[in-house]
């Protein structure tokens, strides 16, 4: 190899050292500033061997094929963010966020675990022990609410839990979605028994995953509990009375407080009954006859006002019933205390 010869080479390769450690520091250098070395270093070749034919043909191929590889390198890089963008959704972890999240953050939607079997029992209608005909067919109303923080799909279940099924089905799906805090009027059309006597239905709800749970703190069914009789004159009666009291102005110490008891009557068939208002200062209200023509309850109320000035102590109210069997029915108390 003669002397020209070795120092073409000697240049072409502090060249590609050159490019290589540019490469290493910055991908992106304008192909300019790698064209401006080559001319360079050409510029010194030609100076101290001269130029010939044969020196300018090889220098130019050395040119072209630098150009080209930077051009091959530069399109590599230019396609490198659409291949990280395509591949940027691959690494999302979709379980991360739950669907129910998307909608409330405190409800979960489908979620089927032991922390959504959480329900409580609102009211319900047909109180127990109401009488019906063997073979009757009637509608029973559960108000349950959901207390759990998890969305109640149509997949959760009600389902016959124990005692006498009345003819109904041993499981039906929910009617409704009811999220956490909404209460959902769960109705089952049953059918009483043929034979006389005190028949109850139990139910409970359950979960898609099989969990099932009842109402309250201890996970109770909820249930129906009738009574079956043939008689020509079934023993309807008076199942329940209860209180409840308001208070008018509800704050203060006005010269006069208005007291009104409500008294909810609730009866188990037919039935007429005559009742009266007991007071504990004695003032109580005459004898009044009423006739519920099925199954239900009405209510009633009687006002009572206090001054001011009056005894500062407890007051009552109450139901007596004097008519067809005598009975009294608790007693409605609250303090009165305005100084």
């Amino acid at each position: 190899m003669n002397k020209r010869e070795r120092l073409f080479l000697r240049a072409f390769s502090f060249n590609s050292i050159i490019i290589s450690a540019h490469e290493r520091k910055k991908m992106f250098k304008p192909i300019k500033y790698i064209l401006f070395s080559v001319t360079m270093i050409t510029s010194l070749l030609i100076t101290s061997c001269g130029a010939d034919s044969t020196t300018d043909e090889v220098i130019q191929t050395a040119v072209a094929q630098t150009v080209a590889a930077q051009n091959t390198e530069q399109a590599m890089v230019t396609e490198t963010p659409s291949v990280l963008a395509t591949q940027t959704p691959l690494s999302f972890d979709a379980t991360l966020t739950p669907l129910g999240s998307l909608a409330s953050p405190t409800a979960t939607l489908n979620l089927s675990k032991a922390e959504c079997a959480k329900a409580s029992l609102t009211s319900e209608t047909i109180a127990d022990g109401t009488v019906f005909k063997p073979g009757e067919q009637f509608t029973k109303t559960w108000q349950i609410t959901n207390t759990s923080n998890c969305v109640w799909d149509t997949n959760y279940k009600i389902v016959f839990w124990d005692g006498d099924i009345m003819g109904g089905g041993y499981v039906y799906n929910l009617p409704q979605v009811t999220g956490p805090g909404q209460t959902i009027p769960i109705s089952l059309v049953l059918t009483a028994p043929v034979s006389n006597g005190t028949f109850r239905s139990e139910w409970k709800l359950q979960t898609p995953d099989k969990i099932n749970f009842g109402v309250g703190l201890y996970d109770n069914s909820f249930y129906t509990e009738i009574v079956v009789s043939d008689a020509k004159k079934p023993p309807y009666g008076i199942l329940s009375v209860d209180y409840n009291i308001t208070r008018r102005p509800t704050t203060g110490c006005p010269f006069n407080i208005w007291y009104t008891v409500y008294a909810t009557i609730t009866v188990s068939g037919p039935y007429e009954f005559s009742y009266y208002w007991a007071q504990k200062d004695g003032n109580d209200s005459g004898i009044k006859t009423v006739f519920m023509d099925k199954a239900g309850s009405m209510t009633i109320s009687r006002e009572w006002k206090v001054s001011i000035i009056d005894s500062q102590n407890d007051r009552w109210m109450q139901i007596i019933v004097t008519d067809p069997v005598y009975r009294e029915y608790g007693k409605a108390t609250w303090p009165f205390e305005c100084k």
